[in-house]
């Protein structure tokens, strides 16, 4: 073979290459010519081609990002020991303990192969928070699919769940909550959106950086295969063709194959690595391979890298050195190490039977310099791999059709004989059916640090077992409410996050999110992008909590159809004792006294009543009020630190109608609920409006409680009363259900369709 080095790139500046194939543009290479005096070599074209991708490089977005750290308080910075830019954000939490957590997508690959997809994209995300020196805890994953009902949605959603389920199960992560979501946008375009939380204490926090002249470079972990190459790099850089055959994707970049039980055994070898402080700088290998990990390394240090590629250990026979860089082959770190501690490095990795080359050290250069058989193959600076790729102003212009979707539909309301069937359609939408087909497929459970899980608004994880901290954690989106309104749509999906996490009893106080849009070459899309960043950024600002890292995910459309714009947020809360964490279902004690809190206005635009009963999607999506967020998060958090408050659950999509049928069966008891006679009875039960939750009250606390709603400002009406004898909820004026038919309705559709 004859290898492209870099004194044979010098020497023949003609030869043409296959950078657009890589999905580089003209101007992108000669920008890299520029950089290097000269052509690329083979190896060079294919890390700067993986690096400089749009999943990598977020090259479309910096320009909003920025947004973010512009609007960051040093208020809101205070508990926050990591942030943009690192491989997760990291709070701190109290008494010494720090948390960290991330959301990354993993779309596309999830539609080629839903399984592998899926399962990597669980891995990714827990090597993320591996890589920040913590012990992964829990996971959750926000998942869109095409309508229920669709053919492809069959072919796809069955693969997604059994690969979010097999690898976390197998890893012995607990999945503890997310969402599942059905619209015709994401036919073709799945989306998903994998979590982690990690935990650690202070001391431990490592970062992503390669000091220290002479410091050696080991790869550790799972052997680098052809499996992935240009993965989700190049996968996730450009929209689908439209063609859905098995011939149409197989033009596609391989999916990475994920192993489980490999990540399960590098987890446990990095904590002990860890605690024995023998690693300088880290790096998890995801997106781009070991492309991402030895440039970004060396661009975050104080020098420069040499790295011997042939040393990489490999698990295909004739791989190239531009195979070996690009290839995102699963379960691989990449750690700095000093010299004197390298012996006891490969002490702990030989006693987890994992796999450790040196590979390569820290040099006093600027340059990033790898070699293969003794040939330089990459001689580069690597913040120009890394860090200082190409920034695009792209345009933006608000869609001509906007105006047209926010004119509301003059849609048929139902009358008041009509709102009990109305009430059983609604809860056996695919939307808002139970998610228990998908949920028992992860264990919820495992560990024993699990506090709440699906169903639950939150899921809740126990930290520190002699204190009983614990943190609450939420993901949500709306696509219909953002394509309305993408500024106050990212608004929603933030609060309702939020709102999330605080019926919980937690306290909000950190923000991750995963932005999911069509192409970044359509104007109209960079506007709808560029909203709800701001949106996002400035109710941050409104909620006093920062946004600690995220990821974007671009190009999510077939053909010129994009999906509905999906900035996906996930909030973390703290809660001092998990023992005073607020359920979501009643409990049985008969009398006691039901509370609806905030105020339901006559909102139904972008609302799930409109999707089911009409298939529309117009109007204005709810008002959003942060500050009665806030409020409502605050008197929650009172009541359970004070006992006042035996039952929580927030009220969103489906309206206090489906808040009811899900309280009532999560709890497995009745209730007598009285409704307004002031208000229309369809507006007060499928109205979204935001910032409200319902509430159990024991009668003891109910004056107490009530009393303290009405001195801080927060409306609150007597809703009814829990009735365990009744197993009914009876729902005065429309109707009684009992609580067999409501779980028929409930619990049928996700296994009608899928099994």
């Amino acid at each position: 073979m004859t290898l492209d080095t870099v004194k044979h790139a010098e020497s023949t500046p003609d030869t043409e290459q296959p950078y657009r194939e890589l999905g580089l543009k003209d101007d992108e290479y000669q920008r890299i010519r520029q950089i290097l005096g000269r052509r690329p070599t083979d190896a060079e074209l294919a890390m700067y081609s993986v690096m400089w991708s749009e999943h990598c490089s977020y090259k479309s977005s910096k320009v909003h990002l920025g947004y973010f750290g512009r609007t960051t308080t040093e208020q809101m910075r205070s508990k926050m020991l990591a942030g943009i830019g690192e491989n997760a954000g990291v709070v701190d939490i109290g008494d010494g303990w720090a948390v960290t957590f991330k959301a990354e997508s993993h779309n596309h690959p999830s539609y080629v192969e839903p399984y592998q997809g899926a399962a990597t994209g669980v891995g990714g995300i827990v090597r993320d928070i591996m890589a920040m020196g913590a012990r992964p805890l829990a996971v959750m994953d926000s998942l869109r699919f095409g309508a229920a009902d669709a053919l492809d949605t069959r072919r796809v959603l069955p693969g997604v769940v059994a690969g979010v389920g097999g690898y976390g199960n197998c890893l012995g992560l607990p999945n503890v909550g997310g969402e599942v979501v059905f619209d015709p946008s994401y036919l073709g375009n799945p989306l998903v959106n994998a979590l982690c939380v990690g935990a650690m204490r202070v001391e431990d926090l490592h970062l992503a950086h390669a000091s220290g002249t002479g410091n050696k470079i080991i790869l550790f972990g799972a052997r680098t295969g052809l499996d992935g190459i240009g993965g989700v790099s190049v996968l996730a850089s450009d929209t689908f063709s439209g063609d859905e055959t098995t011939a149409g994707r197989k033009k596609l970049p391989s999916v990475q194959v994920g192993d489980p039980f490999t990540e399960k055994v590098l987890i446990e070898c990095c904590l002990e690595l860890f605690r024995s402080k023998l690693v300088v700088g880290i790096q998890d290998l995801g997106g781009a391979g070991l492309s991402c990990a030895t440039s970004e390394l060396a661009s975050a240090g104080d020098g420069g890298m040499a790295i011997v590629l042939d040393r990489v250990p490999l698990r295909a026979k004739g791989m190239t050195p531009a195979e070996i860089l690009s290839s995102e082959s699963q379960e691989r770190m990449c750690a700095v190490v000093r010299p004197e501690d390298v012996d006891a490095f490969m002490l702990v990795c030989a006693k987890w039977d994992v796999t450790a080359t040196e590979i390569g050290e820290v040099t006093d250069s600027d340059r990033l310099v790898i070699t293969w058989h003794g040939e330089v193959v990459v001689d580069v600076p690597p913040r120009t791999v890394a860090h200082e790729g190409p920034v695009y102003h792209r345009p933006l212009e608000r869609p001509a059709w906007q105006d047209t979707v926010q004119a509301p539909t003059a849609l048929t309301r139902p009358s008041t004989v009509e709102l009990r069937d109305l009430v059983l359609r609604m809860a056996a939408s695919p939307n808002l059916a139970s998610r228990r087909w998908v949920t028992d497929q992860y264990d919820r459970y495992v560990r024993g640090g699990t506090v709440l899980a699906q169903p639950a608004d939150s899921g809740m994880i126990r930290i520190d077992e002699e204190t009983g901290r614990g943190v609450a954690v939420s993901l949500d989106s709306n696509g219909r409410y953002c394509k309305l309104d993408p500024y106050q749509g990212a608004k929603l999906a933030l609060a309702e996050a939020y709102r999330n996490v605080a019926v919980s009893g937690a306290t909000p106080i950190a923000v991750t999110n995963c932005l999911n849009f069509g192409s970044p070459e359509d104007p109209g899309v960079m506007w709808q992008f560029e909203q709800a960043v701001r949106g996002l950024a400035d109710g941050c600002v409104e909620l006093g909590i920062p946004v600690t890292g995220g990821n974007v995910s671009f190009y999510n459309q077939t053909g010129t159809t994009a999906i509905l714009p999906t900035p996906v947020v996930g909030v973390l809360g703290v809660i001092d004792d998990v023992r005073r964490r607020i359920p979501t279902g009643i409990g049985a004690e008969a009398g006691e006294t039901l509370l609806l809190l905030g105020t339901t206005d006559d909102e139904l635009g972008g609302s799930e009543w409109a999707h089911v009963v009409h298939g529309d999607l117009s109007g204005l999506p709810p008002r959003v009020d942060l500050a009665g967020e806030k409020l409502l998060a605050e008197i929650l958090r009172s009541g359970s630190r004070d006992g006042m408050v035996s039952a929580a659950h927030d009220l969103s999509e489906g309206g206090l109608a489906q808040a009811l049928v899900e309280a009532c069966l999560i709890g497995q008891v009745g209730a007598r609920i009285f409704l307004d006679p002031d208000q229309d009875p369809f507006v007060q039960l499928f109205a979204e409006s935001t910032g409200r939750a319902i509430v159990a009250v024991p009668r003891t606390e109910e004056l107490r409680f009530t009393d303290m709603c009405t001195a801080r400002g927060l409306p609150w009406r007597k809703l009814g009363v829990v009735d365990p004898e009744s197993a009914a909820l009876e729902i005065q004026d429309i109707g009684t259900f009992t609580l067999d038919e409501l779980r028929t309705a409930w619990e049928g559709t996700l296994p009608a369709l899928f099994d």
